[in-house]
């Protein structure tokens, strides 16, 4: 007898039951905003696997009372989209949802346009790549980007609790868990790996026993295959990756290079990640690991397997063998918090624009020092909103050339960039 997953199990059957993705569905939320005016765009949900991208396209479809299709993109072709499409000038709402839109070619995706752009479809696609770079521009200029977030720690925990509640195996099971701290872990925000580890948790452990974080890793490296039908753990592979390079090991880096391209894995994926592990986990520590992951990523374009494992094992041995910084990124994220925090700070008037009369009359520009008028092109002024101008964002890492930075921006500055 066919039983159905415990993720489908407890597929939620309304948007109150759904968890997540709160900046898109919360009270003044842009999604919602869609939702209740009965106005709903074509879209791209854009984000990690398992944080609720084709549930959410199903509770749309439901709550907007349309007809809705379901194709995956691995699997379907034109004939299938546009037999949809033909379909749908016959009924009197449709939605038609795409998984891994990223997967259709350039020709699938044109296929789409016409019946986007005339309201004849409300297309949904699905990715878990940038859409910037996967989807055609002419598609993607006719669809809104909503960005879904891997789900938190306190969400993947609700989850648990409400499958422990009310799947009806479970709850029949009696199982006491000591902890979810091992199931939350391995889940690595993902929805559905964290109902796959639970279910099968519950389908090894005894009735009615208490279940350790012992036990569930236990359970769990015995029947690691069970996760991936291709024997290839995706996103942990690329974790290993990613963390094989950052912590300065170019074997351990190249052999986890090896496991994605013998599993198969799209070379434009892995070129991808190299680019944003240059600025992540070197920075300024060498500048030019960012020209060469961006070199990189041109030429496997271009060249693809079997040679861009070639190319590839150049560049991350490259990266692995750099000295490494944080510096940019932590620099970044800072801003982002203090822009949180403050909101919309004036910015100061001798730094504004002042293309008018009335402008420079308001004082906008003025005692601006034009930096190239004085010595080595430095003028010491404030570039700060007042109300954050003792704010530390770049702090140079200890390293040869972020050393250099840190000195030249101290003879520049003096105390104000002492670190």
């Amino acid at each position: 007898m066919y039983v159905k997953p415990l993720a489908e199990r407890l597929r939620p059957n309304s948007m109150e039951e759904f968890i997540g993705q709160k900046h898109l569905l919360g009270p003044n939320s842009p999604l919602r905003k869609a939702l209740l005016s009965g106005v709903v765009p074509s879209m791209i949900f854009w984000g990690p696997p398992g944080v609720g991208k084709t549930t959410l396209a199903q509770l749309i479809s439901k709550y907007c009372k349309a007809n809705f299709f379901i194709l995956s993109a691995v699997s379907s072709n034109v004939k299938e989209v546009r037999e949809v499409i033909e379909k749908a000038k016959f009924l009197d709402k449709t939605i038609l949802f795409i998984d891994e839109i990223h997967r259709f070619n350039k020709s699938q995706q044109d296929a789409l346009l016409n019946a986007v752009e005339k309201g004849v479809i409300t297309l949904i696609g699905a990715t878990t790549e940038n859409p910037s770079f996967e989807v055609v521009s002419a598609l993607l200029s006719r669809c809104q980007v909503y960005h879904l977030q891997h789900l938190s720690r306190e969400e993947l925990k609700s989850m648990v609790e409400i499958a422990l509640e009310k799947d009806e195996f479970l709850k029949s099971q009696k199982f006491n868990f000591e902890s979810y701290e091992a199931i939350i872990n391995m889940s690595g925000g993902d929805g559905r790996k964290l109902y796959n580890t639970l279910e099968l948790v519950g389908n090894q452990a005894e009735a009615g026993s208490t279940i350790t974080d012992e036990r569930v890793i236990e359970i769990c490296q015995k029947n690691i295959v069970l996760y991936d039908k291709n024997g290839e753990m995706h996103y942990d592979i690329i974790s290993a990756f990613i963390k094989s390079i950052r912590g300065s090991d170019p074997n351990a880096a190249v052999y986890w290079l090896s496991r994605m391209i013998q599993g198969g894995e799209d070379v434009k994926f892995i070129a991808r990640r190299l680019l944003i592990l240059a600025s992540e986990d070197i920075g300024n520590a060498n500048p030019n690991a960012l020209l060469l992951a961006n070199n990189c990523f041109q030429a496997v374009n271009v060249i693809g397997y079997p040679e861009a494992e070639i190319i590839l094992s150049q560049c991350v041995t490259y990266l692995a063998s750099s000295q490494k910084s944080n510096a940019a990124y932590m620099a970044i994220k800072q801003a982002n918090m203090i822009v949180r925090e403050t909101g919309n700070l004036p910015v100061p008037l001798h730094l504004r624009n002042a293309p008018t009369k009335l402008m420079k009359n308001e004082g906008y520009g003025k005692d601006y020092k034009y930096s190239h008028n004085f010595d080595k092109s430095f003028s010491n002024q404030e570039y700060f909103p007042e109300e954050i101008k003792e704010s530390v964002l770049y702090n140079p890492s200890n390293n040869l050339r972020e050393n250099e930075l840190r000195q030249y921006l101290k003879n520049l500055w003096g105390k104000k960039y002492n670190y």
